[in-house]
């Protein structure tokens, strides 16, 4: 198996680096450990000998291995085939910084490769793998968003650009979430005001989200408890008009109701402003 049908198979499945057993066989004619003197040995070689160890389960000795590549054969094809490959074997070890490095460094010297979609798809997920708990800094949130951004609009034919969307939309949900979790918090330790600016930010930014009507209902709740009425049962209209079929709306509705009141837009509010826009499709 050549490099290149392996760059190619790793490329469209994202892959794990599998190389054939005749491969494997191929490699076994010289030393493989980390102290082989490699200068002794070309590109070819070397880089099949990274793709062993890939196989092997080592990502770590691979990226080292495609590294020297690089460094001894630096102008050459095999070093650009090397650079996206450490970047691959990086993200494996789960080694994400220099993941991101090599990647990036992929990007700056080959811009018009056809790697470059991958490249910029491997600098995403970079960020994007180590999204975990909700209740951690979110600054490799939005890291995430703005790489996964250049790969939807700078490669948008690309076979990256689809994972790459679905992937904007996770990470997009999860700042949401994470503003709930927050305004959860405010909401149950009756700081209603301050809770209030964190459902604003998910109705206001975060409208696609998954979070948007627990974030209104949330809000109907927060302005009753505040005795700010019209603003409560604006948030209910806008329930009632976009997420009837949602839990959230009949809470809202058995909530209002219950006072005597109407699910109806009321006043100049910014939930007003809201409702308007969305239902009479006001802009201005």
């Amino acid at each position: 198996m050549s490099g290149r049908s392996s760059a190619k198979k790793l490329r469209i499945g994202l892959a794990s680096g599998v190389v054939s057993l005749a491969l494997l066989a191929g490699c076994g004619a010289f030393d493989s450990g980390p102290e082989a003197n490699l200068e002794a040995y070309s590109a070819q070689q070397i880089f099949e000998l990274g793709e062993r160890k890939l196989e092997s389960g080592q990502a770590d000795d691979a990226a080292v291995y495609f590294g020297e590549i690089e460094r001894l054969y630096p102008y050459s094809e095999w070093a650009k085939r090397a650079l996206i490959m450490q970047a691959f074997a990086y993200h494996r070890d789960e080694d994400y910084p220099n993941s991101r490095a090599a990647a990036q460094r992929y990007i700056d010297f080959y811009p018009a490769d056809e790697d470059a979609a991958y490249a910029q798809y491997l600098l995403a997920l970079s960020y994007y793998d180590q999204i975990d708990e909700i209740g951690r800094d979110q600054a490799l949130t939005f890291e995430a968003l703005q790489a996964l951004r250049v790969v939807i609009e700078r490669y948008p034919e690309s076979e990256y650009a689809r994972s790459a969307e679905l992937k904007f939309d996770l990470a997009f949900d999860h700042l949401a979430a994470k503003e709930m979790e927050v305004g959860r918090y405010y909401l149950k330790r009756d700081h209603f005001a301050a809770s209030v600016n964190r459902f604003r930010v998910v109705v206001e930014d975060f409208q696609t989200t998954t979070h948007t009507p627990e974030a209104l209902h949330r809000l109907v709740e927060a302005y009753l408890s505040l005795g700010l009425v019209e603003e409560a049962q604006t948030a209910g209209a806008i329930l009632g008009y976009n997420y009837q079929s949602t839990p959230w709306y009949q809470d809202s509705y058995a909530l209002l109701t219950g006072q005597g009141l109407e699910m109806r837009s009321i006043g100049d509010n910014w939930l007003s402003a809201i409702y308007r826009q969305m239902v009479r499709g006001e802009w201005l």
